[in-house]
């Protein structure tokens, strides 16, 4: 299979694809789960999704070891 002009096996594109959607889907729940939170303000919220937004993988891992416990989960 040809994409972009790079040839690769159909397992190949298969385990690429796999992995990107792994860390989409990472980085969504991370986003959705801040903004789920309440930390002591707006800026630290918007902090923690910035994060995870521009830096993906270690963004979320930052957030799941650090935000999380910054954050108390809202009703």
């Amino acid at each position: 299979m040809s994409i972009f002009g790079l040839t690769l096996p159909s397992f190949t594109w298969a385990l690429i694809l796999g992995v990107v959607g792994i860390f989409v889907l990472m980085t969504w729940w991370a986003i959705r789960d801040a903004f789920a939170r309440d930390f002591g303000s707006s800026n630290e919220k918007m902090f923690w999704v910035q994060i995870c937004t521009v830096v993906p993988f270690l963004g979320v891992l930052a957030y799941v070891i650090i935000g999380r416990k910054r954050g108390r989960k809202t009703a």
